[in-house]
């Protein structure tokens, strides 16, 4: 047991030991699932609007979703992680289950929202009433209608992430971007359960990046990206809740993925589109297209995520009292870049990704 005077220290090695173990353990497990998924043809067929010319193994987040329970679980057990914080984690097993169906025998709409739904509400109930959120001057309550907004949002993150996972890398380099920055900052509010998930996803986003960057050779699949989107979510709100990260900093370290998935889907819902239907129209799609590279678009993001959201985020941090504003300064360029990128128009004719690329 660490002293209050070395916990941060403890925190820290803590984190050394899961980002390496997650990595070995989620390079290894996703390297034999895909030997699985290849012998069982648990494949994602090309098809017009797809980023990729061959059949690829799909389902690689399950080794980042069953590494993350695992070690829930057993901090629950030694005491580390109450019950009632465990049980709001576990709406991500849900939603995982519910991608992993999704995968192999796709799963309808009419029954993929309500569960979603209920994910979301049971996630939210454990955790209790939302914190109070800071808006500028304005301070919104503890209140029914902050929890709604937590619910929404729940369900707003899940499907964004699955959004924005259409091109190799993306939503690998963004997990462990997302959770380093967020590392950093739980450490020195010496909140210890949140270190320890968020190294556990760093580890194990690390460890899938190694069979899913250019040319991919697995996929995350519905099973990861919406169970990374809501688990990323549930993390934000633990955060409020133990007072170790505001919600505008989660807000600004998304900033990239909520940017475009946002522009996207309300130019789509002005077409007349259906939003909830697979498509390749997100700015960074078209970006892939045009530059016949999936590496040089990824790579782009993260410079941005990197040279600009990373700086608003500490500022935030900092100062909470500007969290709304530096939310709000960080999302307006990439809102644009966005919007010139033609977010929710295929502009490019499909171009799929090049080995190497």
């Amino acid at each position: 047991m660490c002293t209050p005077i070395r916990l941060r220290v403890c925190m820290a090695m803590s984190s050394v030991v899961l980002i390496i173990g997650g990595f070995l353990t989620a390079a290894i497990f996703i390297g034999l699932f895909r030997r699985l998924a290849l012998h069982a043809q648990l494949m994602d067929l090309p098809v017009a609007r797809s980023a990729h010319s061959l059949p690829t193994p799909v389902g690689g987040g399950l080794g980042i979703v069953l590494i993350y329970a695992v070690i829930a679980t057993y901090l629950h057990l030694i005491n580390i992680l109450p019950l009632q914080e465990y049980m709001a984690l576990l709406g991500g097993v849900v939603i995982a289950v519910v991608g992993l169906i999704d995968d192999y025998r796709h799963l309808d709409i009419k029954w993929r929202m309500p569960l979603q739904l209920l994910a979301a509400i049971w996630s939210v109930w454990w955790l209790g009433n939302v914190p109070a959120i800071q808006f500028g001057n304005w301070l919104l309550p503890e209140s029914w209608m902050l929890n709604l907004l937590a619910i929404i949002a729940l369900i707003w993150l899940l499907n964004l992430y699955n959004f924005m996972d259409g091109i190799d890398g993306i939503a690998g380099c963004e997990l462990v971007f997302v959770n380093a920055m967020s590392l950093l900052f739980v450490v020195n509010a010496e909140d210890q359960i949140i270190t320890l998930l968020t190294a556990t996803l760093i580890g194990s986003g690390a460890g899938f990046l190694v069979w899913n960057w250019s040319p991919a050779r697995i996929f995350l699949g519905d099973v990861g990206s919406g169970f990374i989107g809501f688990s990323l979510g549930v993390l934000a709100l633990l955060s409020m809740h133990h007072g170790s990260m505001q919600v505008w900093t989660w807000v600004i370290l998304l900033g990239v993925f909520i940017a475009d998935a946002t522009v996207t889907l309300c130019r789509r819902f002005m077409q007349g589109a259906r939003w909830y239907e697979g498509h390749a129209s997100h700015a960074y799609q078209n970006a892939a297209r045009k530059y016949q590279s999936h590496a040089k678009v990824t790579i782009s993001l993260m410079l941005i995520n990197c040279l600009w959201l990373a700086p608003l985020a500490w500022w935030s941090e900092q100062s909470p009292q500007l969290g709304f504003y530096l939310a709000l300064a960080g999302l307006a360029p990439l809102v644009v870049l966005a919007i010139r990128g033609d977010a929710g128009n295929a502009k490019f004719m499909s171009v799929q990704r090049k080995a190497g690329n």
